[in-house]
């Protein structure tokens, strides 16, 4: 049973810088074939926000696993969790960062969550992925042990 899921979809404003990609390919083509151009704007435009929405990954937590992207983890491995926002998120994501960690970073999300690896055998002492809702996987993280 899944208890979290969140889609990583970028911002809206990843969209919208997108679109200059628009008038770059028109006034490119413009000397040549001002339709082409139209169109072949158009093509290349949807040929990177069609990807940007349909491959954007995905944080699931179910009753025997946490998924973040293509990487999961047993939770009877995952130890202490804990979320960071604002200046704690930039710390933790750069001077804080431990270079064995496994991080699973978004530029365009600032909130990120820590969860400490308790495998004897893995050498990554823990987990820090970007998430637009820290608070409520960080609950049904904590939820999951009782």
């Amino acid at each position: 049973m899944t208890t979290f899921r969140e889609v990583l979809r970028p911002s809206a404003w990843m969209y919208f810088a997108a679109t200059f990609m628009i008038p770059t390919v028109i006034l490119v083509c413009a000397p040549f074939n001002l339709t082409l151009g139209v169109i072949l704007s158009v093509v290349i435009y949807l040929a990177i926000v069609i990807p940007m929405f349909a491959l954007s990954p995905v944080i699931e937590l179910t009753d025997k696993e946490l998924r973040v992207g293509k990487a999961h983890i047993s939770r009877e491995f995952i130890g202490r969790v804990s979320a960071y926002s604002g200046n704690y998120a930039i710390a933790a994501r750069g001077p804080e960062l431990d270079a064995r960690a496994w991080i699973f970073l978004r530029g365009w999300i600032n909130p990120v969550v820590r969860v400490d690896i308790n495998d004897p055998a893995d050498p990554t002492p823990y987990w820090l992925f970007s998430t637009r809702k820290p608070e409520e996987l960080v609950a049904a993280l904590r939820a999951g042990r009782q």
